[in-house]
């Protein structure tokens, strides 16, 4: 397989588990099953969701590629200033967390860090959920420049470091996938690049025989979040039982699919995405005109950004 079938396949993937993800939200597990008992789940839409809407979880991704591309590199102001544009357009659905840092008037440098000092809680699942394009970005770059991009990314929104580690983590899982190689096997070298003292409570839910159930936190945080994600890569054996799997779990849907399909999409590629959700993808951007990108725009996105 190519390399740049991977990259889109990031890249896309993501966006697919997220619109497809999305309707299920905070509903019980086993429900996407249950409504695709064929096991040709669908674009149904839901919620609040068009079917194939994508929510802020690629909405985010995509402001951040785009600012990648169009400042050649990391402009962290810049990509703050796109989210605070996107979030003051109201977007449907913002994670509360994510919302209060970027309308908070504080600096692109202070936000995050005086939100986690107040609230003691900042190690939500979102600075996860828009990797995909810095991940793709700075791929090619080696570990040690894609986990130090991932976490000063992070870091914009999320003060916690736990949230800096499990973005680094994910970067380095998807430039191993890249690269043609098994993320799973990589995972006991990408623990020990980060942070010690986040080292040993992301070897748990990292581990080979951690199951969603064990978790000690609901999916929309960061741990069980990633964990989720490399448990139902490593329980399946294509893309879209993967995402399946993903959204049965319940919980944060959305998200815990965009990620895997992350993952999914870099070990599978873009072909193995079926096209009946591929079709049917959209992600519109508020705060931005009108756009609504297709997903030809995300497969040029993904390109440009590997390039």
């Amino acid at each position: 397989m190519q390399r740049m079938e991977r990259v889109v396949g990031t890249v896309v993937g993501s966006a697919v588990g997220d619109a497809l993800g999305a309707p299920f939200e905070f509903r019980e597990p086993g429900v996407f099953t249950a409504q695709f008992p064929d096991g040709m789940g669908e674009m149904c839409g839901g919620g609040g969701w068009d079917p194939g809407e994508a929510t802020d979880d690629t909405q985010m991704a995509v402001l951040v590629g785009e600012s990648l591309l169009e400042h050649g590199g990391l402009d962290l102001p810049d990509i703050f200033g796109r989210f605070q544009r996107w979030a003051a357009a109201e977007p449907k659905d913002i994670g509360l967390q994510t919302e209060d840092v970027l309308t908070s008037g504080e600096a692109w440098d202070l936000a995050a860090a005086l939100h986690f000092q107040t609230t003691g809680r900042s190690a939500g699942n979102g600075s996860l959920m828009r990797a995909s394009t810095s991940a793709v970005c700075f791929a090619a770059a080696g570990r040690e420049a894609t986990m130090a991009a991932a976490g000063r990314i992070a870091a914009l929104t999320h003060g916690d470091g736990a949230a800096w580690a499990g973005t680094a983590i994910l970067h380095e899982l998807i430039r191993i996938a890249l690269d043609g190689r098994d993320p799973l096997a990589a995972v006991p070298s990408a623990l020990a690049h980060i942070a010690l003292a986040h080292r040993t409570r992301w070897a748990t839910v990292l581990a080979p025989d951690w199951h969603p159930s064990a978790a000690t936190e609901f999916n929309g945080a960061v741990w069980p979040c990633l964990g989720s994600a490399l448990w139902a890569l490593r329980t399946t054996s294509s893309y879209e039982e993967s995402l399946a799997t993903a959204i049965d779990l319940g919980g944060d849907t959305d998200t815990v699919a965009a990620v895997t399909g992350m993952l999914a999409g870099a070990v599978y590629g873009f072909g193995a995405i079926p096209e009946r959700w591929v079709e049917a993808l959209h992600v519109p951007l508020p705060g931005f005109g009108d756009r609504v990108l297709r997903v030809g725009e995300l497969v040029g996105l993904a390109e440009a950004l590997a390039e």
